[in-house]
C-alpha cells in the first residue's frame, strides 16, 4: 500500500482537504507529524496493531510510516513553515512515497498567517520550502509529484478532488466531499489554525478579510515579494482544472 505525502505552505486549506482524506474512511490519516516534531520534540503516530506510538526521531517518522502503508494506505499532511533538512539529506528514503502539493495564492495566505501568528517570520510563510522540495521529489521520486491549487478546489471541489485521486491511485468517493463540521483530535495541539474548516462540512469559499495585509503592510509585502516567484513556479505544474484556472 503506498504513503500519499501533501506538503503544504501554511493557510493552504491542507486541513480542509485532510479532513476530506478523514471522511473517505478507506485510508490511515497523520496530521502533520514533522511540523509536530519540530515544535514538541516527539510526535504520537497510529500504531501498526492499533494505540499510539511516540516518535521522536525525523528520518523515524518516515520509516514507520511505510510500516503502517503496509496493510493500509496512509494519507500524511505537512506543512512547511521549517525546511526538513532531513528530507535533502537522505532523498532516497521517500523516493517510493507519492508525494502531492497544495498551494493557494499568496497575498491572502499572508494576511491569513499574520492574523494568526503577527510574529510569523519570511521563511515561515513556506512557498520556498515547498518548492524546494518539490523539486528534489521531481528528480529522485519514483512517481511525478501533483499538485492542486487550492482555489480549484474551492471552486471545482469534485473536479479537482477526482483529478487527485487519478494521479495517486485512489477511487475517487464523491461522498466524502462532505463531512460533519465540528473538532477533531487530529489537530487538537493546533486547534487556532483550524477553525475555519471547524465551520466547515464541504470545500466552500469563506467570505474573510484580514486588518493587515500584504498591502498596506510593508513587512507583509516583503514577504510576498519574497516568494510569490516560488508560487509561480509551482502552479505551472498544476493540474489544469476547469475554464478559468
Amino acid at each position: 500500500m503506498p504513503v500519499i505525502a501533501m506538503w503544504a505552505h501554511p493557510r493552504a486549506l491542507s486541513t480542509a482537504f485532510l479532513r476530506m482524506m478523514i471522511a473517505r474512511g478507506d485510508v490511515t490519516v497523520v496530521h502533520e507529524p514533522l511540523v509536530t516534531l519540530v515544535d514538541e520534540g516527539h510526535v504520537e503516530l497510529p500504531g501498526v496493531d492499533g494505540g499510539t506510538v511516540t516518535v521522536t526521531d525525523a528520518t523515524e517518522v518516515g520509516t514507520h510510516l511505510r510500516k503502517l502503508g503496509r496493510d493500509r494506505t496512509v494519507f500524511v499532511k505537512d506543512t512547511l513553515e521549517y525546511r526538513y533538512e532531513h528530507l535533502f539529506a537522505d532523498p532516497g528514503a521517500i523516493t517510493d512515497v507519492t508525494h502531492t502539493f497544495i498551494v493557494r495564492e499568496p497575498a491572502r495566505t499572508i494576511s491569513s498567517h499574520y492574523a494568526i501568528k503577527p510574529t510569523v517570520t519570511c521563511p515561515e510563510i513556506g512557498f520556498e520550502h515547498q518548492w524546494e522540495l518539490f523539486d528534489l521529489v521531481s528528480r529522485t521520486a519514483l512517481r511525478p509529484p501533483v499538485v492542486i491549487r487550492a482555489e480549484d478546489l474551492l471552486r471545482h471541489p469534485g473536479e479537482t478532488v477526482s483529478a487527485w485521486c487519478e494521479a495517486v491511485g485512489l477511487p475517487f468517493l464523491p461522498e466524502a466531499l462532505n463531512w460533519a463540521p465540528g473538532e477533531r483530535t487530529e489537530w487538537r495541539r493546533t486547534r487556532k489554525w483550524h477553525l475555519d474548516v471547524e465551520r466547515t462540512s464541504g470545500f466552500s469559499p469563506v467570505e474573510k478579510s484580514f486588518e493587515v495585509t500584504v498591502a498596506n503592510n510593508d513587512t507583509l509585502r516583503s514577504y510576498h515579494d519574497h516568494h510569490q516567484p516560488f508560487y509561480q513556479r509551482l502552479i505551472r505544474h498544476a493540474i489544469c482544472i476547469g475554464e478559468d484556472s
